[in-house]
């Protein structure tokens, strides 16, 4: 799957350039929507007040901020369904879950519950998409732009690339659609694997 991409011309945007570029093109998704797949088990969020909170090791701390922000989904997915469309999430999730990965499905959880449509998928159902490596980290708006959203070695945003050949965003959206169509549904796995774990060990919280 990276060949589609490493054969096709993209325009790198730094970070303040490509965050202008999606949020012009994300309003006007339509009917096709926004589809994101997500790969990386671990991010880093600096600014973002429960991530700090949990890498501080204030777990209760860092779940109440998450449910601090329902006000504020529910009214963001409001606004998505006021637009026309809906946003929707592949979540590649190995095992055991990264500390990381376990703050983030908190707070994909409640995102959830707010209106995005979120499907878990496991390694082994990538595994043949990822024979020249590991799969980027997508995000498609409608049928027009596809982003390969770029991290630092830390995991921090710092831009992307844009591509906005047809075919490239064809065969990354069927890709993604497939995978999203036989995933799990979030609300379910949480309830599973996630719900009832015990706050991350501090020391674990760089993994």
């Amino acid at each position: 799957m990276l060949s589609a991409l490493a054969d096709a011309t993209g325009d790198r945007l730094e970070l303040d350039a490509y965050l202008e570029d999606f949020d012009k093109h994300f309003w006007r998704a339509g009917s096709a929507g926004f589809w994101k797949l997500e790969r990386q088990q671990t991010f880093r969020e600096p600014g973002v007040k429960s991530w700090e909170a949990f890498l501080r090791g204030e777990w209760g701390k860092a779940l109440s901020l998450i449910l601090e922000q329902r006000g504020h989904y529910e009214k963001y997915f409001r606004k998505i369904a006021d637009h026309g469309f809906g946003l929707h999430r592949v979540r590649v999730v190995e095992k055991p879950l990264s500390s990381y990965l376990q703050w983030e499905l908190h707070l994909l959880h409640l995102k959830e519950q707010c209106g995005e449509d979120t499907r878990v998928v496991g390694p082994d159902d990538i595994a043949s998409l990822e024979s020249d490596g590991a799969l980027p980290e997508i995000a498609i708006i409608g049928s027009s732009v596809l982003y390969e959203i770029i991290y630092d070695g830390d995991g921090i945003l710092t831009g992307g690339v844009k591509y906005t050949d047809s075919g490239v965003i064809a065969e990354y959206k069927r890709v993604i659609l497939d995978l999203h169509g036989s995933g799990e549904r979030l609300n379910s796995f949480f309830g599973r694997c996630v719900a009832s774990l015990p706050a991350p060990a501090v020391h674990n919280l760089q993994a």
